[in-house]
Parts: C-alpha cells; sequence; structure tokens
C-alpha cells in the first residue's frame, strides 16, 4: 500500500517577530515494513533547511529565519510504502517472560524502561493499574491485548480535552483524553507494572472508510506505543482505537515520550501572542500516487489550534523566546 501524505503547519502572530528557530519531526521512517520513498519540507518565509538523524534514526529537519515575519508556513509531504505486517498471535509460550527478561538483561533497552518526561508513575496511575490487573501473568502478548483493550474502553476520547504538556493525571482524573494521552498512560503502565521496554511512536493513521472505528481524527498526527516481545520484536499497540499498529500506522518518530518527538518544536524571538493551525491529509492508493498535487485546506477539516500567550513586558531583555508544538491527536 502506498500514501501520500501532506501535512501543513500556520504559525500566525499579531505581531512581527524576529526571529524563527525550528525543528520538524515530519518526515517518515524507513525501516521494519515501511519506506518512505520521497520527501519534501517547504518553509515560507524561504529559508535554508538542514537535516540529520538522531541516534534512533529518526529524521530531524531544522531551520534558522531570521528577519521580521508575521507567519510561519511548513508543508511536508511524503510518499511511503507500507507492506502488510506480520500477524500478530493471541499469546506466546508459557516461559515467553523468561524470554523477555533474558533479551532485556543482554540487550541495551535502558532508556525505554526507565521513567521519562511525561511516563512518571503515580498514586492515579497505581490505582488504576490495581484495577486493571497490570501484573505478569499469563504471558506478555495476552496481557498488552487486553491492557490495549481496558484503556479503550476506560477512557473517552475527546479532541483537546488535554494540553500539548498535560501530565498523565490530567486524563486519569478525567477518563478522558487524545491519542497522546493513551499512549503516555499505556506506556507508564508497562514500563512500571510489567517492567517491559515500551516506546513511543509519532505518525499519521491512515483512514480508509466508514467500516473503521477509528476515534482518532484523520486531519492530525497520531501517535501509539511499541513494545519489545520474544520473538516478535517491537510490536505496536494503539489502545486510542483499539488496534495492533499494521499497514494503516505509518511511523515518523520513536523515543520515549512525546517529549523525544514532537512534529514542530522551536522558537520565536519577539513579544507576541501565535496561534498555530495544523491540518493533515493522509491519502492512500494501490498504486504509486501523482505528488504533483496542491494540497486544499477545506474549512471543513478538523484543526488542531492552539494560542501560545506572550509573557508581560519585563525590561530587559526586549525580545523573548517561546516554544512551540503540536498536540497528536
Amino acid at each position: 500500500m502506498f500514501y501520500s501524505i501532506r501535512h501543513l503547519t500556520k504559525f500566525l502572530y499579531d505581531h512581527p517577530v524576529s526571529e524563527s528557530m525550528m525543528e520538524t519531526r515530519m518526515h517518515p521512517r524507513s525501516d521494519q515494513n515501511q519506506r518512505c520513498l520521497t520527501f519534501h519540507l517547504s518553509v515560507s518565509p524561504r529559508c535554508r533547511v538542514f537535516s540529520y538523524r538522531d541516534h534512533l534514526s529518526n529524521n530531524i529537519h531544522h531551520f534558522d529565519i531570521p528577519g521580521q515575519h508575521r507567519q510561519l508556513v511548513i508543508v511536508a509531504e511524503s510518499l511511503v510504502e507500507v507492506q502488510p505486517a506480520v500477524e500478530v498471535p493471541s499469546f506466546l509460550a508459557p516461559d515467553a517472560w523468561a524470554d523477555l527478561d533474558a533479551m532485556v538483561q543482554e540487550g541495551d533497552y535502558w532508556e525505554f524502561i526507565f521513567p521519562s518526561e511525561f511516563t512518571n508513575s503515580t498514586p492515579l496511575l497505581d490505582k488504576l493499574a490495581a484495577e486493571l490487573n497490570v501484573v505478569r501473568r499469563d504471558d506478555p502478548l495476552m496481557v498488552l491485548h487486553q491492557l490495549n483493550e481496558q484503556l479503550y474502553k476506560y477512557f473517552d476520547y475527546v479532541p483537546r480535552s488535554t494540553k500539548v504538556d498535560s501530565p498523565i493525571d490530567v486524563a486519569l482524573t478525567s477518563k478522558q483524553g487524545v491519542c497522546q494521552d493513551f499512549a503516555h498512560i499505556m506506556i507508564t503502565l508497562i514500563r512500571t507494572k510489567l517492567k517491559m521496554p515500551c516506546r513511543y511512536v509519532s505518525g499519521y493513521l491512515a483512514h480508509r472508510n466508514h467500516h473503521d472505528t477509528d476515534r482518532s481524527a484523520a486531519s492530525a498526527t497520531h501517535a501509539w506505543i511499541e513494545v519489545l516481545m520474544p520473538h516478535l520484536g517491537w510490536v505496536g499497540f494503539d489502545p486510542t482505537n483499539l488496534l495492533v499498529a499494521g499497514e494503516r500506522h505509518i511511523r515518523t518518530a520513536i523515543g520515549r515520550d512525546y517529549a523525544d518527538v514532537p512534529p514542530t518544536h522551536g522558537m520565536f524571538r519577539g513579544r507576541a501572542k501565535s496561534e498555530l493551525t495544523v491540518a493533515v491529509r493522509v491519502t492512500p492508493s494501490e498504486g504509486t500516487p501523482a505528488m504533483d498535487q496542491e494540497m486544499p485546506v477545506p474549512e471543513d477539516w478538523s484543526i488542531l489550534v492552539e494560542k501560545a500567550q506572550a509573557l508581560p513586558d519585563t525590561p530587559p531583555p526586549l525580545t523573548r523566546q517561546q516554544q512551540m508544538a503540536q498536540q497528536q491527536q
């Protein structure tokens, strides 16, 4: 299956800013059953874009716009081929826990076992773990299939019910959130209660037709998790939509949690309020799709908008910097 992906990000400022510095993680990975065939990043105002790969082979682009501007527009276009994933069984052999512990002991998975910025255990999480009986039992894969379903049923999917930097207790208290919250809660449960390497995945979910029961928004980025399993390697689970990650899940970046892999992350210099608009379109095709069509931004798209408030005037300095990011839906 081929997917044509267009990801538009627009920052509008109520006063001119003198500089914008930005990193993006929108370039799909080429690994496992996925290949990124083409990728292009357009930025306005025009600037020179640089790129590198981090230690997890995530593709990162960055740029600096030093002149005054009232808006920043980023359009990422990619063509990705995704092969059908190997079918994940319902359970493993009875000695799978021992095999998993041997893998962890022999490998280097420490950053996906210990807590990270958004995956720290709390009393509310401990209460949920007890309620859902998240303990080592049966075999690892059976426990994860069950946990994936439990979280899907326990939490309501409500767009904009949390913020980009909300701790897990916000979703645990309200029993609602977006895919970012579902992923962080599942990762924390798996790392702290099951002692399994688990990582956060940022990307896109291709929505096909009305027969799919996806809860996540088609016009936004998506997030799910991957867990290390004996004999299977990294297996993806999507608790937002009660799915095992497969052919419709397109991976852009992996990390410990969202803090490692935001689609955009940067600073601007100036005293201004900013408004962020994001629109995503994933078009599936059985054959290689054309990439030369313009991407409209229809008014009926679900749009994620966050407003970053400027700090009060405080001399000196005469300028300030504002972090910018996108919440994953």
